[in-house]
């Protein structure tokens, strides 16, 4: 079994201060086998937002696996946006924007969403996808395929925020090439489905978990929150973490079990 930490949306420039270090210290008590960040490490994409979120980066356990979002875009600049978008991004976070991990067990891969000439949405094109289908396709049925994104496959609230351009075209894809679970961000929302309820595709159905804001005073109608998941061949588990201001730690919700077959993943009922 491989216990993941999903962060997001930490917004360094907009962070609550009181919650970094609990951070830290919850996810070192949990002792990861790898920590996953789903991107918008900063909240304007300024140098001085990048330090910080460098700073709180390199005091996680390894091994990382770090995508950027749509804030880790310049918004105001118009030059630095156009020609060198994510240029401070991997010069202070990763200068990898298609990260690997893999071990016995799991494949983690990850694909950047954000573009240069879009304020909020993301999207992936089909060199991305290729290279993506490519890499998994080497690996067998007892390794679980993970995919991170900033933006997400679905949305509670499709009136508000969209979802991820060509996402039935990625979708497809992605369910061939027999992937168990996509973590995301950008909604500050915390919340697990699966493709089938969005998407009306064959293939085996994979697992969507979308983690709330880490750090940020950015909330939407949720505390701070991060996720834990537990991933086994034929078993995932995710369970919340939870800010608590009152005693300032993250307190675990109950973990929702999931179980895969020959249809794909679906949650188990409780016992």
């Amino acid at each position: 079994m491989r216990t993941l930490v999903h962060l997001s949306d930490l917004h360094f420039g907009r962070v609550d201060p009181a919650i970094p270090a609990a951070l830290l210290a919850a996810v070192a008590e949990i002792e990861p086998d790898i920590v996953v960040v789903s991107g918008d490490f900063t909240q304007r994409a300024r140098a001085s937002e990048f330090k910080e979120a460098a700073r709180f980066v390199a005091q996680l356990p390894e091994p990382l696996l770090l995508v950027p979002g749509n804030h880790d875009v310049p918004l105001y600049d118009v030059l630095r946006r156009s020609f060198m978008p994510f240029r401070r991004y991997e010069k202070y976070i990763a200068a990898d924007l298609a990260p690997f991990y893999a071990d016995a067990e799991i494949a983690v891969l990850g694909i950047n969403t954000a573009r240069a000439l879009t304020f909020k949405n993301g999207r992936i094109n089909a060199r991305q996808l290729a290279a993506t289908i490519d890499r998994l396709a080497t690996y067998g049925p007892d390794v679980t395929r993970v995919v991170v994104t900033h933006h997400p496959f679905d949305t509670p609230d499709p009136a508000t925020h969209g979802v991820l351009g060509r996402g039935s075209m990625v979708m497809a894809g992605l369910l061939r090439a027999r992937v168990d679970l996509i973590l995301s961000g950008h909604l500050h929302v915390s919340r697990v489905g699966h493709t089938a309820e969005r998407y009306s595709l064959h293939g085996r159905a994979a697992l969507l978990v979308q983690a709330g804001t880490a750090t940020s005073t950015r909330q939407r109608g949720e505390v701070n929150s991060f996720n834990v998941v537990w991933i086994d061949r034929t078993r995932i588990a995710v369970a919340s973490m939870v800010w608590d201001r009152a005693t300032g730690i993250f307190a675990a919700s109950p973990a929702e079990q999931y179980g895969v077959s020959e249809a794909g993943w679906s949650r188990l009922a409780s016992p």
